[in-house]
């Protein structure tokens, strides 16, 4: 059983970073209430084996891994039914290919961006750090943070918008 002091420390730690769980475990899965189960699930998991987490600066890495390994476990464990049935159902299938190339597309576009900037994009809306982490992990004022974050969304705006990608299916994804 965890000491009292682990507790108020893990409780603390899930009331900080509850909203960034979430949304990574949305991108995990597609319904919001089984994102919500995926998070209640990790940190079911993770709670008992708080006090071997020796840097909790990691925790973020370490319930994400749990949320991962937890989603893989969900779909090997899916019942998989047919149904039989007389027709075919409509072929018409997302199979994602446009959404991995918006990805290559953003990737490609975070290019022209300077290392420094790259970094403050990835870690904001990548990492899903607040501005005070990034700026803590960077080792950057919070309003440098800011700054270059506002120049690197308008640089990448600009980029996807004027550049070699043309993509109007991009506006709004660069939104600060």
């Amino acid at each position: 059983m965890a000491a009292n002091g682990t507790v108020l420390e893990f409780e603390e730690y899930v009331r900080t970073r509850q909203d960034a769980l979430l949304r990574s475990a949305r991108r995990l899965v597609p319904d919001p209430i089984d994102a919500q189960d995926l998070v209640q699930t990790a940190l079911v998991r993770t709670y008992p084996r708080w006090d071997g987490i020796a840097d909790k600066t990691l925790a973020d890495a370490y319930m994400r891994r749990v949320m991962i390994n937890t989603r893989t476990e969900w779909w090997r464990n899916r019942k998989l039914d047919e149904i039989p049935t007389q027709e075919l159902p409509d072929a018409s299938v997302d199979d994602g290919a446009d959404q991995r190339a918006d990805r290559e597309m953003l990737r490609d576009a975070l290019q022209v961006l300077a290392p420094k900037q790259r970094q403050v994009v990835m870690l904001r809306h990548y990492g899903q750090l607040s501005t005070e982490e990034t700026a803590r992990a960077l080792g950057m004022s919070t309003g440098t943070v800011k700054s270059t974050l506002h120049r690197a969304l308008a640089r990448l705006r600009h980029e996807l918008e004027h550049g070699r990608y043309g993509y109007s299916r991009m506006e709004g994804v660069c939104a600060a």
